[in-house]
């Protein structure tokens, strides 16, 4: 595994934590009966590896960016929740566009069902656990997060133009000293904008992760190889769901694609720019 931290991150007291540092509790969580059906994904998602990088603590109020369907909250909710705090934030559903009422309903009754549902999980606190929709922001929140965790979600924010509105809700609400955790599924080296950039692929390219960042306030401290797959060319017609869990195109060469596993991702860590 190549890690690099930039000087500026040693002097930042946030060296991150070698892996058996986290041994017991989150090493509890990861064999918890929560998490059956997700263990199968540890191999290419590495949590454990990825949250030390991240120097991600129990104790720390960690806030994670669009949980969807929830691999990493059934991580990050029993882990934190017992001695620090679990936040889910996600996008104004106000301005989303849906197909019927009921499907609208569901969107903006996000941050109830969401709270409710994982404070019924296993090993959670539930007065610990909060979620909210950027802006229905609590104002005591700012100022007081340690980690904002983007896992995956970078692709949709850009294609969407909606990364500068969860940036800057993320450097508010950061501590002077917190960090961004980014997971993202990464283009080949020397791929072009346009067929990285404009075109949909789920995959971005580093320099464009970093820029977007930069435009927002923060300059890059760190990355890590931990979630690299050198098996994946990333260069799929149909993107990054080509390969599992997807499996866009079913069981036309599922099981190459399988091999293969999931995708290649760059695993970088943000902080906020003087």
């Amino acid at each position: 595994m190549r890690l690099f931290l930039t000087a500026a991150v040693a002097a930042f007291a946030v060296t991150p934590l070698a892996a058996d540092d986290h041994a017991g509790d989150l090493g509890e969580v990861l064999a918890s009966d929560l998490r059956v059906d997700d263990r199968a994904r540890d191999q290419y998602r590495n949590p454990e590896e990825t949250l030390a990088f991240f120097g991600v603590e129990p104790t720390m109020t960690v806030a994670e960016y669009g949980p969807g369907g929830g691999w990493y909250t059934r991580v990050l909710a029993p882990y934190i929740s017992p001695a620090g705090k679990y936040i889910a934030f996600e996008q104004d559903s106000d301005g989303g566009t849906y197909r019927d009422r009921a499907q609208e309903a569901r969107a903006k009754g996000w941050t109830e069902r969401f709270t409710a549902s994982v404070s019924e999980m296993e090993g959670v606190n539930g007065d610990n656990v909060t979620a909210f929709e950027i802006d229905e922001m609590p104002e005591e929140l700012a100022g007081t997060v340690d980690r904002v965790l983007i896992f995956r979600s970078m692709h949709g924010l850009n294609i969407g133009n909606a990364a500068d509105t969860v940036l800057k809700a993320a450097r508010v609400m950061l501590k002077d000293d917190g960090l961004v955790g980014v997971v993202q599924h990464r283009a080949p080296e020397g791929a072009s904008y346009d067929d990285y950039g404009a075109r949909q692929r789920g995959y971005m390219r580093k320099q464009d992760v970093v820029a977007i960042f930069e435009a927002n306030g923060f300059e890059l401290a760190g990355e890590s190889e931990v979630n690299a797959n050198p098996n994946d060319p990333a260069n799929w017609e149909g993107g990054v769901w080509t390969l599992p869990p997807v499996l866009r195109y079913g069981d036309q060469d599922r099981d190459r694609y399988i091999a293969i596993g999931e995708s290649d991702r760059m695993t970088l860590l943000f902080k906020k720019a003087d």
